[in-house]
């Protein structure tokens, strides 16, 4: 229990942390987001807690292939937010994403990858 107290702590210390940076400097704050801070983490996360090295790798292959299809939010939200403001931007791209995430996998599955 304790140790799962100190992943909460950890993980939303460093979230705390990029946006106060965000707060000054949307550069640096935006470096920082772009990080994979989240999948860093979740992989010292998974190894102290014991994982196998080839459950680490194969969480890994399953970010890769979701990399992709999460991209282009980062493109249509600044655009969408300037037309219709924060809450249709961020709705938009979350149903973006959804439906690029759908996408992806069928042309995923066509070469024998299931990511759903």
């Amino acid at each position: 229990m304790a140790f799962f107290i100190t992943k909460i702590l950890v993980s939303a210390l460093v979230i705390a942390l990029v946006t106060e940076v965000a707060k000054l400097s949307d550069k640096w704050g935006g470096l920082i987001a772009a990080l994979p801070t989240t999948t860093l983490l979740i992989l010292l996360w998974m190894y102290f807690e014991g994982a196998s090295d080839a459950k680490i790798a194969r969480h890994i292959g399953f970010t890769m292939y979701f990399v992709l299809p999460t991209l282009p939010l980062f493109f249509a939200l600044p655009f969408i937010i300037n037309k219709f403001g924060f809450w249709p931007a961020f709705a938009a791209s979350i149903v973006l994403t959804a439906i690029l995430v759908y996408l992806f996998n069928l042309v995923y599955e066509r070469y024998g990858v299931t990511i759903l």
